[in-house]
């Protein structure tokens, strides 16, 4: 969002009443989550192993990649309820013969506040699409902060689904989802799509087995897993050590595969293990998470961010 803009934003908050505000914000940061540990169930080998998945494997049939970004500011407070303006964006870019190109994206700008505070704006955010905070409780500026970024959060994870699902209208290529399939049941039964998650905050085994989880060598994934599906849709998952952890962080490097429970055969993990490798990021990919990032998401990343560094 131009800081131009936003000084113009704020100052006509300004004049209805509503108190200008500015806080940094995470540009791009994913969805928040609380760490926790959820025991998966095994569905390859007796006990939690090892596997090399061979050689890495250019992808070289037609391989599409779907990401989202989001950025939020604080603009202003109407008496203690903050008000706050985001952009979100999605896209799904599609490689065929080594060249990459968008297919179908998506933009949203939305302003995110209590619904006295919405009022108190008045026509001032009426290009934005307004999400209304619940009133039930007193206004408290950080439990309204905190539930703005899990309202934003799940409205990037909305456009998303929605991206995805004109894409597969137009293709039925192989889809790969910087992210996680269990978070919608189209995508868990989709047997041309896998998620390729960088977040660890849920880990699927505990004690021993975690212990050798987290020790993954680079080249090898795990045993294939079901994760708990009390909330999530049912998949087949794996870990994938995408670069050597040694003196750096257990995680460096880690991802975990979920694909449809069809395509969580030893073979496929290997397969589809074998072209994630091929298509892992450069080593000066200026991304704090660069090491569980692939290049087809970073173009994606690349693309929507100059889309919404130009919006007006």
């Amino acid at each position: 969002m131009p800081a131009a803009n936003l000084s113009q934003l704020r100052r006509a908050l300004a004049v209805r009443g509503v108190t200008p505000a500015a806080a940094v914000s995470d540009a791009g940061v994913g969805r928040g989550e609380e760490a926790a540990i959820r025991p998966a169930r095994l569905v390859e080998d007796a006990s939690l192993s090892w596997h090399p998945v061979g050689v890495a494997e250019p992808w070289l049939a037609p391989v599409a990649f779907l990401d989202g970004v989001q950025h939020a500011e604080l603009v202003g407070y109407a008496g203690s309820s903050p008000i706050i303006i985001g952009d979100i964006a999605a896209a799904v870019r599609e490689r065929r013969e080594r060249r990459l190109h968008t297919v179908v994206e998506g933009q949203r700008r939305i302003a995110i506040a209590r619904p006295s505070a919405l009022a108190a704006a008045g026509d001032v955010l009426d290009h934005w699409q307004s999400i209304a905070l619940p009133e039930d409780e007193a206004a408290h500026p950080l439990r309204d902060l905190n539930q703005a970024a899990r309202a934003l959060d799940r409205a990037r994870g909305a456009l998303e689904l929605q991206i995805a699902e004109r894409y597969r209208e137009l293709s039925h290529d192989w889809l790969v989802v910087d992210g996680a399939l269990s978070e919608s049941p189209a995508w868990s039964r989709d047997q041309r799509m896998l998620g390729v998650s960088k977040s660890h905050s849920t880990l699927p085994f505990d004690g021993p087995e975690l212990h050798h989880y987290l020790r993954l060598p680079i080249g090898h994934r795990s045993s294939i897993f079901s994760p708990e599906t009390r909330s999530m849709a049912p998949i087949h998952a794996w870990a994938l050590r995408l670069w050597p952890w040694e003196g750096r962080d257990l995680f460096y490097g880690l991802v975990k595969v979920e694909v449809a429970p069809v395509n969580g055969t030893p073979e496929m993990a290997d397969l589809l293990s074998r072209r994630l490798l091929a298509e892992r990021a450069p080593l000066s990919t200026p991304d704090a998470r660069w090491d569980r990032l692939l290049y087809g998401v970073h173009s994606v990343q690349q693309y929507l961010r100059s889309r919404t560094r130009n919006l007006n």
